[in-house]
């Protein structure tokens, strides 16, 4: 005869379908207790469940339930589930577009009542709708709690197709653990495609407008930086994040290893996204002596600043791009520097980032191949740079249809002048 569990310790039961069920009392994400019911189809599985359902209630970390409203699922998920699977970053994303976009619209919905038809309803609408009123407040008036549409004052904001993209993807992660947990049946996200949004072009810098970038910037402490970002299309963050130790001047190249980006208040040091990312790039001999002369500038700061320089002990040990005083640069001061740059040069405002969208741009007008290019950038996929800038590939396109005429010789019907 099994021996009867003690009171506290859940109970384990055989069904009629033949699977297992275990039962226990659990924490909700409001404080207060429930049962909760695991399944499986051994009892050593279901033995495993119940125990770590357990281990969350001492810890006393809340679990969720399949009646519970979306919104507090959602709370649940971004606190609970996320933050072992998700960069900083990018947990940072989706906790700003649940709180500002998701949970006002769906988050009154039972996650076991959720269905396709709300989730297509609420991209719809999302992908058309003004950011302010999404938000339920003017930006003009932020005492005002009105959206600036309902007071006659439209900002016509849309989201970006990325916002889009990124809303979707929270809600079909966020749905495809309640999967995992048994608590729904379906991912209803998954069964929606994600609306349409045309993307926004890319207008990177012409090899004029870089000329003319890189010449007003000569006199800038980070030029070596400009001149880095223009010519290697490195991200924001892989660039700031950069130690001496990475570059490699005898073979003129260097490493990507890591990125920095602001979370909130902190700058956060990591790894990048993806394996793609963790890169060695080649370096032109432009780049490296630019980066010569930076190591030597950095080593007059040094001295000037004196007991002034003090990194942070989170930063690495040899950042290239400090501030006067050694600490890690701010990845938003960039923007601010690129505008004075832009207007001191007489070019069209770019970002930082179009930066690495300029130096595609001028590899592909130079005939690099898109395969070369994607190694450069640390795409994921060539589909990636395929996509990103098929915009800019007609000269190249072009090229290659003169190549063939080149190598099939003079049409016969041709008059040869």
């Amino acid at each position: 005869m099994a021996k009867r569990r003690a009171n506290g310790e859940g109970t384990i039961t055989k069904r009629a379908d033949g699977r297992y069920q275990a039962a226990a009392y659990v924490y909700r994400p409001d404080g207060t207790r429930t049962r909760k019911f695991v399944y499986g189809r051994t009892r050593d599985d279901v033995a495993d469940k119940l125990t770590e359902m357990q281990e969350k209630t001492r810890q006393g970390i809340p679990a969720a339930s399949s009646t519970m409203a979306f919104g507090d699922y959602l709370t649940y998920w971004l606190a609970v589930i996320a933050p072992e699977r998700l960069k900083p970053s990018t947990l940072n994303s989706y906790e700003g577009l649940t709180r500002l976009y998701i949970r006002p619209a769906l988050g009154k919905k039972k996650l076991n009542r959720l269905t396709p038809a709300d989730v297509r309803r609420f991209l719809t609408e999302f992908k058309t709708a003004c950011l302010c009123c999404l938000r339920g407040a003017d930006r003009e008036r932020p005492e005002d709690k009105r959206s600036c549409c309902a007071v006659g004052r439209c900002c016509k904001r849309r989201p970006s197709a990325r916002t889009v993209q990124y809303i979707h993807a929270v809600l079909r992660s966020a749905l495809q653990q309640a999967m995992r947990e048994e608590l729904i049946a379906r991912n209803v996200a998954r069964i929606v495609e994600t609306p349409t949004v045309a993307p926004k072009e890319v207008r990177p810098l012409n090899a004029a407008e870089s000329r003319l970038l890189l010449k007003t910037a000569r006199t800038h402490r980070l030029y070596a930086l400009w001149l880095l970002l223009v010519s290697t299309g490195l991200r924001r963050g892989e660039a700031l994040a950069l130690t001496w130790s990475d570059v490699d001047f005898t073979n003129g190249q260097l490493r990507v290893r890591r990125n920095v980006q602001r979370i909130r208040r902190e700058l956060i040091f990591g790894t990048p996204k993806t394996t793609r990312s963790i890169r060695t790039v080649p370096l032109s001999r432009q780049c490296v002596r630019a980066l010569t002369q930076h190591r030597e500038q950095q080593e007059r700061e040094r001295k000037i600043a004196g007991k002034k320089w003090q990194p942070t002990p989170e930063q690495p040990d040899g950042l290239i791009f400090t501030t006067a005083t050694g600490r890690v640069t701010d990845p938003r001061s960039l923007n601010r520097m690129l505008n004075i740059l832009c207007r001191d040069a007489h070019v069209h405002r770019v970002r930082v980032h179009d930066l690495r969208h300029t130096c595609a741009s001028l590899l592909l007008a130079h005939g690099v191949d898109a395969r070369t290019i994607m190694e450069t950038l640390g795409h994921s996929t060539i589909t990636m740079t395929l996509d990103t800038y098929a915009h800019v590939m007609d000269t190249t396109l072009r090229a290659a249809a003169d190549r063939m005429d080149h190598a099939l010789g003079p049409d016969d019907n041709e008059e040869v002048l």
